[in-house]
């Protein structure tokens, strides 16, 4: 009687499940690779490149020993100290309160207006096309040209002054070449805050408006619970866009009023008027300086605001990526519900929409 070993199958490896997403990320990778690479030469190379010459000095200087020396020179924070001291302290606050001043009042005066002409642009009526044309122009026109165009309209015998009846110097040091600065500054860019509302005007549907209409809400009651909720997040982006453009103001009032003016000398004037005198050092100082200041702006608008400037919230709902179109219309259905009910609640009939 022989001994029978039982035959046993060979094992078999689990078969392991094919990931729909997998590969994608190499594939992502490789894809962005290419505009990766020229972030970092034109953003990356430039912001340590600044942050490198600001610890350094050039030019020639005498060393300890009474000799002459040539070239770049370390210096560690030194350039970052001498910006606070001194008369060089005292014309840098001065160039940081007029950035700041021009951000929050031009922003403000442009908001106000631009929100003003995307509420026309989106009006039906007869001519809108020549309207909308109209209100865009100054947009359209290179800064440094609408920067001679209202230096001329200042002129002391300009149209101004002619229009007021008197002979205000607009170009010298005072209050009339920052209201100058200001005037051209809001000419010139409310048109792009009305463009980016009135893009989000036309994504408001109409039914919303018809609904409160019939629940007898007025036209305040229409502006405040319908317009500006549904259109907060263009513009939020849009006033996010003009801050970080007007804190680095700087052709606008160099070519109106000029340069070396303490009414209208901003941080980025003093950061050319350094680089112009062949002092890099200072000058990558002041930059880096405004950069900063730049970058805590923009995180505390998008931090206390909410301004979605990356589309982040709709990444973080579910059906986010390919889904994303479906889900936009889905919250686009419910905010416009929503709404009509607000404006149902505001108007005391109490009927849902």
């Amino acid at each position: 009687m022989t001994a029978t070993t039982p035959v046993t199958a060979p094992a078999t490896e689990p078969k392991r499940k094919q990931r729909f997403d997998e590969g994608t990320g190499r594939l992502a990778a490789t894809l962005l690779s290419p505009t990766l690479l020229v972030l970092g030469v034109v953003v990356l190379f430039p912001i340590i490149s600044a942050l490198r010459e600001s610890l350094f000095t050039s030019g020639q200087h005498l060393d300890a020993n009474g000799f002459v020396v040539k070239g770049e020179t370390f210096v560690g924070l030194q350039n970052y100290a001498d910006i606070f001291r001194g008369e060089t302290g005292t014309r840098f606050w001065n160039a940081f309160y007029n950035t700041t001043f021009f951000t929050v009042v031009c922003v403000v005066l442009e908001t106000v207006l631009g929100v003003a002409m995307a509420l026309i642009m989106h009006k039906a009526f007869k001519g809108r096309g020549i309207v909308r044309a109209s209100i865009l122009v100054p947009w359209a026109i290179p800064t440094v040209i609408s920067a001679l165009l209202w230096k001329w309209i200042f002129q002391a015998d300009g149209v101004a002054n002619a229009l007021l009846g008197t002979q205000i110097l607009w170009s010298t040091e005072g209050w009339q070449s920052k209201l100058s600065v200001v005037l051209a500054d809001t000419w010139k860019t409310a048109p792009f805050i009305g463009l980016l509302v009135l893009a989000g005007l036309q994504t408001i549907p109409a039914e919303v408006y018809e609904a409160a209409k019939v629940d007898g809400a007025n036209a305040w009651k229409t502006f405040t619970r319908i317009t500006m909720p549904l259109v907060k997040p263009a513009l939020l982006v849009a006033v996010l866009f003009r801050i970080l453009d007007t804190l680095r103001i700087f052709d606008l009032p160099f070519v109106l009023v000029g340069p070396h003016k303490d009414s209208v000398e901003t941080l980025s004037m003093l950061a050319y008027d350094e680089a112009f005198n062949t002092r890099f050092g200072p000058a990558a100082a002041y930059a880096t300086v405004l950069f900063v200041y730049i970058a805590l702006v923009a995180y505390l608008f998008v931090k206390i605001l909410g301004a979605d400037v990356i589309g982040e919230a709709r990444a973080k709902k579910p059906g986010g990526g390919k889904g994303g179109g479906r889900w936009k219309r889905s919250n686009a259905v419910k905010a416009s519900a929503s709404a009509a009910v607000t404006v149902s609640a505001a108007s005391g009939s109490g009927r849902n929409i």
